[in-house]
């Protein structure tokens, strides 16, 4: 089915219809998105592999807890999905699939490769629904005051339908073209917040060696040409690793960075850095630190040599 009618019936129902939502993956993400979402008046639903991670999530929220996955999509207007990998988006996908129904739109927020987006198309467009790929730039605070961003690939007027969930979570929705190109874009932009991670550990690293000490580096890092978005809210976990609470781990910093590279490598960009990155995240995830903030590829830095 091409594109521009995947999402025939979801396209038809009215933006106020949308009241119903189910969100699958209740991580640190999911959480922070069933929080907001009850917040800004939706009727909820969730469902995890892991029951009481789901109960927990729904007794904070006043959500419903799915019995299965499939539950979890039958009966709502607007379906996420938000999970660590392709591996468990592509068995969430199979469990969800004999749930989905006409008018239904599924938001693909997780971080995985384009292929997989497309790969589990079939079963969701079979139903009648409608399947988005809007993962997201933003961290767990940033959902908490819906200042996301999302980049969202597939079909036009089924993104304006699912856009009342949009609009609450996100400050900035962007529509990228097909299927597949919301995920190509995240890919991208995490190319550049990884980048940030290792050059800000090296250079605040740098510093202290030098003499300079950590948080008057970071003030002269945040003052100056170098303080984008991410190097200032993320100061708190750069100055202070062992008091912050774990936005991203660098587990998945090597995840994506590897879906980064397979991609670069099937397009042939070109991404030297990204190289460089990805041995640098290895050898911390090697060492032991790989559920720790990405914030400790400094710690890590600061025990070699």
């Amino acid at each position: 089915m091409a594109p521009a009618d995947l999402s025939s019936a979801a396209a038809q129902a009215p933006r106020d219809a949308v009241r119903k939502v189910a969100v699958v993956g209740t991580g640190r993400m999911g959480a922070a998105m069933v929080r907001r979402l009850a917040g800004a008046g939706f009727e909820l639903v969730v469902w995890n592999r892991d029951r009481t991670k789901a109960e927990a999530c729904a007794e904070l929220a006043g959500a419903e807890v799915a019995p299965s996955a499939a539950e979890a999509a039958a009966g709502v207007d607007v379906l996420i999905t938000s999970l660590a990998d392709d591996a468990a988006v592509r068995d969430v996908y199979a469990a969800l699939s004999p749930g989905f129904r006409g008018g239904t739109i599924a938001l693909e927020m997780s971080t995985i490769a384009p292929d997989t987006v497309r790969e589990i198309a079939p079963p969701v467009e079979a139903a009648g629904a409608a399947l988005l790929d809007a993962p997201v730039s933003g961290s767990v605070v940033r959902v908490e005051s819906g200042e996301l961003g999302i980049m969202v690939g597939g079909d036009e007027t089924a993104l304006e339908r699912a856009r009342p969930v949009l609009d609450a979570l996100a400050t900035k929705v962007i529509h990228m073209g097909p299927l597949g190109t919301g995920a190509v874009a995240k890919l991208a932009v995490n190319s550049i917040i990884h980048s940030l991670v290792v050059s800000v550990s090296e250079a605040l690293v740098l510093a202290e060696r030098a003499g300079v000490e950590r948080s008057t580096a970071y003030e002269v890092f945040v003052s100056g040409a170098a303080a984008a978005p991410f190097v200032l809210y993320k100061r708190a976990a750069f100055e202070h690793p062992d008091d912050t609470p774990v936005a991203f781990s660098l587990d998945l910093v090597a995840k994506d960075l590897d879906l980064i590279l397979d991609l670069a490598g099937e397009v042939g960009a070109p991404m030297v850095q990204a190289e460089t990155n990805r041995a640098a995240v290895a050898g911390a995830v090697g060492a032991g630190l790989g559920a720790r903030d990405m914030s400790a590829l400094a710690e890590f830095l600061r025990k070699r040599g």
